[in-house]
């Protein structure tokens, strides 16, 4: 079966200055390669054969860099946002997504088999599927609690606590894009909201593997570290 993906790779990478004020962030190198292209292997290596991504800070360096994905034997074609859409807005720019498709940011890094994944969703015919993480987040205080007298019942010393969390790693079924409006900003939120709201079931896949979302300066170092240890978990 012919596996497409959509990636998005519009976001003008603020959270990660000042790596992103000369590059767009999928194109920001995780040891010798943008991570975007160590994406673009995976999913090569797990099936897909077409990929659209859809593009607007900074687009034509996407671009050029990745022409029409013949250097990784593989198709690619580009969505063009002329404004911001957010992350579920730019699918409906796309006018041949097939039955059931793969969206994704590009700046993911993780061990995450997307094929399986993929096959999994369209096996159960689910409308939107989710890949989501554990993750635990250690509080840099300790943490008060008190009563309506203002006194302390409670303390706890730097708590972690957990949270299942989204990967930015979805697929889709094409009934979905009826829930998302024409040329308008519309975000992974404001589908859930909607999905929710009309009683859709959405399917939500836990992957206890490796997960990180290089938003930030110290994930992005952390991927860096990651990559440089164990780059053949990805590759």
């Amino acid at each position: 079966m012919s596996k497409r993906a959509i990636i998005l790779a519009g976001g003008k990478g603020t959270r990660l200055k000042p790596y992103t004020i000369v590059l767009p962030k999928p194109l920001v190198p995780i040891g010798e390669l943008p991570i975007l292209e160590i994406v673009l292997r995976q999913l090569k290596q797990q099936g897909f054969t077409h990929i659209t991504m859809a593009v607007n800070h900074m687009a034509e360096l996407i671009m050029a860099f990745f022409g029409d994905g013949s250097k990784w034997e593989i198709k690619i074609d580009y969505s063009m946002e002329d404004r911001p859409l957010s992350t579920m807005g730019p699918l409906k720019l796309i006018e041949d997504l097939p039955d059931n498709f793969l969206v994704m940011n590009g700046d993911i890094l993780t061990d995450l088999k997307y094929g399986q994944f993929f096959d999994q969703h369209v096996q159960h015919d689910h409308i939107f599927t989710i890949s989501s993480f554990t993750r635990r987040d250690k509080s840099e205080y300790g943490i008060l609690e008190t009563n309506e007298q203002h006194t302390l019942t409670a303390f706890k010393e730097k708590p972690e606590s957990t949270f299942e969390v989204s990967m930015g790693i979805y697929a889709l079924n094409k009934r979905v894009l009826d829930f998302i409006p024409d040329d308008t900003f519309f975000g992974f939120d404001h589908l859930m909201y909607a999905l929710i709201e009309n009683n859709k079931k959405v399917a939500v896949n836990n992957h206890d593997g490796i997960w990180l979302d290089i938003g930030r300066p110290v994930d992005f170092q952390n991927a860096i570290d990651l990559f440089e240890k164990e780059g053949d978990k990805f590759l």
